[in-house]
């Protein structure tokens, strides 16, 4: 017989004697620790056509893991070998081509005729760029950052491994463009560039996108390539051990407009789960006109804030 099971008359308790007469308890598991590893690259099409499907999954699920954007050196620069013969890219003109398929399939607009004019030679300056953010300021500010060179890049034909290029959008985050270029040029922001592309490697990443998303215990699903939403979902299901997640309500289409500044008809479709045909009639539901205006780009409906 255990010698703590008495029955004690002062506490009224038959068992141990030691517990407090009233205390607060939470039968919930605590929360497992989740990171989710974005490896990407400034130039990488395949990102550019993913960010309607991560932009709703982060919306809905980011509330389970910690997001990290590590850079994945997509091209260092241009040489005489193949640099992805897979698709058929030798040389810089190849890549325009391949870019063109890859807006039209996924419907996220990409010009890619700036890769036969004035193409762009490296990803690690705008790659550097985004590092810097990241560690001097945010990683919200890095991503937005991100997000502005993807744009001037597919959508608008901007070089953006130029530095005046690299400057002006850095200048439109609100930031000092010339100084943050500046420090992207020195030693240590190769190091800090550096250290992204050995996490990659010891993530086992070898092409772009890549999603890998890891508990506590360090074991974790990778997903290579641009998915449907379900495969993320599916994916956190399984690092987490969970048959149903509880995703957070979508923000209303103004609240979106307002903090991603610019959004292309794909991006609001996959947000809201809307046709294509549907999106001006929501737009014109959810939006009064002095607020949005709408342009077209390469048979794309896109929409920004208007200028106040």
């Amino acid at each position: 017989m255990n010698d703590n099971m008495i029955c004690d008359i002062k506490t009224g308790v038959c068992g141990e004697v030691s517990e407090e007469a009233m205390e607060i308890i939470d039968f919930n598991q605590p929360p497992k620790a989740i990171h989710l590893y974005y490896v990407t690259d400034p130039i990488c099409s395949h990102c550019w056509a993913l960010e309607p499907v991560l932009r709703r999954f982060e919306h809905q699920y980011g509330h389970y893991f910690k997001s990290h954007t590590v850079m994945g050196g997509l091209l260092e620069k241009w040489h005489d070998g193949p640099i992805d013969p897979a698709n058929g890219i030798y040389k810089p003109a190849d890549v325009a081509v391949h870019w063109r398929e890859v807006g039209e399939h996924y419907r996220m607009p990409i010009d890619g005729t700036l890769m036969i004019d004035n193409p762009v030679q490296s990803s690690y300056p705008p790659s550097r760029v985004f590092k810097v953010i990241q560690k001097y300021h945010s990683d919200a500010i890095a991503s937005e950052y991100l997000r502005r060179s993807r744009e001037a890049l597919f959508a608008f034909n901007q070089n953006i491994s130029v530095k005046s290029v690299m400057i002006e959008i850095v200048n439109k985050l609100g930031l000092d463009g010339e100084a943050i270029i500046n420090e992207a040029e020195q030693p240590i922001s190769q190091q800090l560039l550096d250290e992204d592309f050995a996490l990659a490697r010891s993530l086992g990443v070898r092409g772009f996108p890549t999603i890998i998303m890891t508990n506590e215990e360090n074991k974790g699903v990778k997903i290579v390539g641009g998915r449907p939403l379900d495969y993320y979902i599916s994916g956190l299901k399984q690092v987490l051990n969970l048959e149903e997640l509880q995703p957070k309500p979508l923000s209303s289409l103004s609240s979106l407009l307002e903090k991603e500044k610019l959004l292309f008809s794909k991006e609001i479709e996959v947000m809201y789960d809307v046709k294509q045909s549907e999106v001006h009639n929501l737009i014109e539901k959810e939006l009064s006109p002095d607020h949005y205006q709408v342009n077209e780009i390469l048979g794309e409906s896109y929409f920004t804030l208007k200028q106040k």
